[in-house]
């Protein structure tokens, strides 16, 4: 007997049941941008295995009329068929009944259980579940028709409307191929990663069975079984669960149960492994040890628990399951795997002593070299090119900001030219040669303070600065170069995250600082007009007959509605616009005619605006508006966006807002020349500052000598040390910032080698008398963040996952080559208001300090303990001691801004070393396990303390999530900030 629908599923199965392998362009794939699976399967110890789509296909219509229909699918999170709207429920993490799970035990171990099971067709399948003793012959004839009915899914193509696999199964005998066409329509398939499997689940009541029959199904190679999955996947776990009536939905609750069992990662590595009922078996029990017990009565059942928004991590679970296989062979890894939350860490290959001159240098340049072709191609993405417009923007601001200031602090000896000179040739050749190209050069605000200070000196001992200079950078390179020689980089690992986080805070300080500053420092170019003030007031006065100017005289105005013309005691005196007034001969008079008012107002408007939009627009990427691309199009280009709005917004009210100036030839200027614009005269800190590029009378090439004597080129030594102290520590704490384990760099890092080109270009740019040049923190980590890759999020539920950072060389490179050919882009860049400029450093700023766990503690501070964020770190270690080891970075911080800001600069290199010092002192008073906690462990504490001496009493059962989920990315050397690596 054959029910309703049989013959259609039998003629499309016998033509769509394929072998894997004949299925290249089968399942939508979505790959990332560099091709690798948009679903993280890449985690420690987590096999490869493909992702499985679980469908539970339920019996409905007992005894009038059967059909199988879909009622839920799984991946990661379940999704149910919400009937009455016709739609899949969100995703959400599933819930069940105990006594559900433990039916579904008891009907698999007295059930059939066929593993590696040969089938190339439903119809085979069916047949092998079918043979069991139980079942008659005229039993098993209807069980195999009903089995083979075609299910309905509910598939919603795109752009069409929702059509159910077929309503009506007689009518679909009219085109066998339908259910084909449908399930290649529907756009989940192109939300599965390639690869992906099925897991088919049917369950049911059926009325002529007497007992339950049970059956799961591994197959040796996984095909597609026709429609009866909604996507087109082979499959490779089968299980069906019929029984006879029952009160309740127990066969739907068990289906569930399967259902959820299978979308485990844990239980699917078990069960692709197993090799007996008892290996299906203990599979299960493992999965039931682990199972969390909600109590009646304490939550509704029927709510509908949103998914996470960092998924813990798995190696865990698959430890303890490699122990059970492998036995106490693996109990070692296993600890220590169990104990870091990643494998044991292994000292990374840039910072390993090789014992030879110039070793290390040698290492990074074959290392590199392997990459140098992909550095280039691998920049060939649309993500690039938003990357190059917001770093050049924010690299030729700053080129324009530091150039002033040096103008300043040399007395023109320096300005806006060399500072745009010198950053396209230095930043150009260390984005060719450098081991670490995401890096951007930039002038720095401690290596500006020395070189005031060195100006001050020359100046104040009659000293030629540029020749003086010139030995200190001399000095600075060959200290540079025995640093490399000696593979002194290597002493980076000394540098802990309270090094880290006390140099990052600085710097973002400095550049926050700086933003707010100069928009402070408009309120003098541009002052507030306000009724009654000295300046208030403009009046057009108009010469009488005999070409006399007016005299003052008391009369009252004939109209006072007529303000444009009201006498206010003024012969001929009316209130015109100045340049209404001009052009009816007039003269405007008073101390407000060349002033607008509303600069200031709207320049603040400017740039709180660009803060607030690309802010905004970087958060769009993870909201829950707009399809994914677009989310990603607006988080990737944020900052240009907001930059583009912020010029449109000025240019459509057209107010006389500073603009960025940028020298329009290579030729001596006068320095400091005022610039006179839309009838404002700017001062030089607002518009235009330095832009007379070089001091007349100097050469591109610095005199060794001038008129110093000669025991000086010695004498130059002395400052060159402290200025090489300040340049290792600059360029070596970004370096390690930039190159976190976090960002799953996979080219690896290159720290003699960058050491090494920044020593040769610091000589370059001392001999053209040029800035000198280092790793700037921020604008690099705006670049590396620009750059970062991130899954589709293909998986229904899953939230979007890091992939990595966009590595190449194409990027900065075009970076500085346009910044050296913004000279000729002049008439187009003088449209950018200075204060949208100002609200993107005021942006970059923000988003470096708020991306360390310093920020996170400073915010505990001011937190009452009821209200504190439920953060691992806060489990672990009592929160007076996290308020003590923050209040000694404070301290710290505090006393780096005093001495930078004072005379006593001269010392700041040494501070910058000393807080490695600080950090060594506070061994004595954290213990070790409460910095595993807060910072991290010297290098010879992590090889002297034993291997129970890292595990951590504290552990509790259940604290097994990353801390990742809980605080941030921050982490450093493969380990998760806040966790004891």
């Amino acid at each position: 007997m054959k029910l309703p629908g049989q013959e259609e599923f039998e003629v499309s199965s016998a033509c769509e049941n394929v072998p894997t392998g004949e299925l290249e362009n089968g399942p939508g794939s979505c790959p990332s941008p560099d091709g690798t699976s948009d679903t993280d399967r890449g985690d420690q110890g987590i096999p490869t295995d493909p992702l499985l789509f679980i469908q539970l296909n339920e019996l409905l219509g007992w005894p009038q009329a059967l059909e199988w229909r879909e009622t839920g699918r799984w991946v990661l999170f379940e999704e149910k068929l919400e009937v009455g709207a016709g739609r899949w429920s969100v995703p959400h993490v599933p819930t069940l009944a105990l006594p559900s799970l433990q039916k579904l035990r008891s009907l698999l171990a007295e059930g059939l259980v066929l593993l590696d099971c040969p089938a190339q067709s439903f119809l085979e399948l069916v047949e092998q579940v079918t043979r069991v003793e139980s079942l008659s012959p005229e039993l098993r004839g209807q069980l195999q028709a009903l089995l083979l009915q075609r299910p309905q899914h509910l598939i919603q193509p795109t752009g069409t409307r929702p059509c159910q696999g077929s309503a009506h199964p007689g009518e679909a005998s009219h085109n066998e191929e339908a259910p084909l066409k449908e399930q290649r329509q529907n756009p989940l398939r192109r939300k599965l990663p390639q690869g992906a499997e099925a897991g088919a689940v049917l369950a049911g009541e059926l009325g002529f069975l007497v007992r339950p029959l049970g059956a799961f199904v591994r197959l040796r190679d996984p095909v597609v079984l026709g429609p009866l999955t909604e996507v087109p996947l082979p499959s490779r776990f089968f299980c069906l669960l019929l029984g006879p009536s029952t009160l309740g939905r127990g066969y739907h609750e068990m289906g569930r149960a399967m259902a959820v069992l299978l979308s485990d990662r844990q239980f699917q590595w078990s069960v692709r492994r197993a090799s007996s009922l008892h290996d299906l078996l203990a599979a299960l029990d493992a999965f039931l040890e682990e199972v969390t017990v909600l109590p009646p009565g304490r939550w509704d059942p029927t709510a509908r628990i949103a998914p996470p928004k960092c998924l813990p991590s798995q190696h865990k679970r698959l430890l303890s399951q490699l122990r059970e296989v492998k036995g106490p062979s693996a109990q070692h890894g296993a600890l220590a795997e169990d104990r870091h939350g990643h494998w044991p860490h292994v000292p990374s290959p840039e910072l390993q002593w090789t014992g030879r001159l110039f070793g290390g240098l040698v290492q990074d340049v074959r290392r590199k070299a392997l990459w140098y072709t992909s550095d280039f191609l691998d920049a060939l993405h649309p993500q690039c090119f938003s990357a190059v417009l917001y770093i050049y923007l924010a690299t030729i601001t700053n080129a324009i900001t530091f150039g002033g200031l040096l103008g300043e602090a040399t007395d023109g000896a320096q300005g806006v030219l060399e500072s745009f000179l010198g950053t396209a040739v230095a930043g150009a050749a260390f984005c060719l040669l450098a081991g670490q190209p995401l890096t951007i050069l930039s002038s720095t605000g401690p290596v500006l303070v020395f070189e005031r200070l060195l100006f001050s000196f020359s100046r104040d001992y009659s000293l030629d600065y540029l020749p003086f200079r010139l030995w200190v950078g001399i000095w600075v390179a060959t200290f540079c170069l025995a640093l490399v020689a000696t593979e002194a980089s290597v002493l980076v690992r000394y540098f802990t995250r309270f090094t880290e986080e006390g140099f990052c805070a600085l710097i973002s300080l400095i550049f926050i600082y700086d933003a707010v500053g100069k928009m402070l420092s408009l309120t003098s170019a541009y002052p507030i007009q306000s009724p009654g003030s000295p300046a208030y007031g403009c009046l057009c006065q108009y010469p009488d007959l005999g070409g006399n100017e007016s005299q003052w005289k008391e009369t009252e105005p004939k109209d006072r509605d007529d303000i444009s013309s009201m006498d206010l005691g003024l012969v001929n005196a009316s209130l015109l616009p100045p340049p209404e007034c001009a052009r009816r001969g007039g003269h405007p008079r008073g101390p407000g005619c060349h002033i607008v008012p509303d600069i200031a107002f709207f320049s603040v408007l400017l740039f709180l605006t660009s803060f607030l939009i690309a802010t905004a627009l970087k958060h769009v990427k993870t909201s829950r508006f707009f399809p994914s691309v677009v989310r990603k199009v607006l988080g990737d280009f944020s900052s240009v966006l907001a930059m583009l709005l912020g010029c449109g917004l000025d240019s459509f009210l057209g107010l006389a807002t500073p603009k960025l100036m940028v020298p329009s030839e290579f030729k001596a200027l006068e320095c400091f020349q005022p610039v006179v614009h839309a009838h404002v005269l700017l001062p030089p800190t607002t518009q235009g500052l330095g832009t007379g590029p070089t001091l007349p009378g100097r050469g591109w090439l610095v005199s060794p000598f001038g008129a110093n004597p000669w025991w000086l080129s010695v004498a130059a030594a002395l400052p060159a040390l402290l200025l090489s102290i300040l340049i290792f520590m600059d360029q070596q704490i970004t370096a390690v910032i930039l190159n976190r384990a976090e960002y799953k760099l996979r080219k690896g890092a290159g720290f003699h080698l960058d050491l090494f080109c920044v020593a040769v270009l610091l000589l370059l740019t001392s001999v053209l008398g040029l800035p000198w040049y280092v790793s700037a923190t921020v604008i690099s980590l705006a670049h590396m963040d620009s750059l970062r890759r991130e899954s589709t999020a293909c998986v229904l539920g899953e939230p979007r996952s890091f992939l990595g950072i966009r590595e190449q060389r194409l990027t900065g490179l075009v970076v500085f080559i346009l910044t050296g050919a913004s000279i000729f882009l002049a008439p187009v860049l003088k449209f950018i208001p200075m204060p949208v400029l100002y609200g993107i450093f005021l942006y970059m700023g923000v988003a470096a300090i708020s991306s360390i766990q310093f920020t996170k503690r400073v915010q505990l501070l001011l937190m009452p303990a009821k209200h504190q964020p439920d953060l691992l770190l806060l489990r672990h270690v009592p929160l007076s001691r996290v308020h003590l080891f923050t209040a000694i970075q404070l301290a710290c911080l505090g006393l780096l801004w005093i001495i930078k800001s004072t005379p006593a600069a001269i010392i700041f290199p040494l501070m910058l070393l000393g807080l490695v010092g600080v950090r060594k002192a506070l061994e004595w008073v954290f213990s070790p396990q409460e910095l595993l906690w807060l910072d991290e462990l010297m290098p010879e504490k992590e090889r002297n303390i034993p291997e129970k001496g890292l595990e951590p009493e504290y552990s509790l059962s259940g604290d097994t999530e990353d801390v990742s989920c809980r605080m941030g990315p921050l982490r450093r050397r493969g380990q998760e900030w806040g966790r004891p690596s």
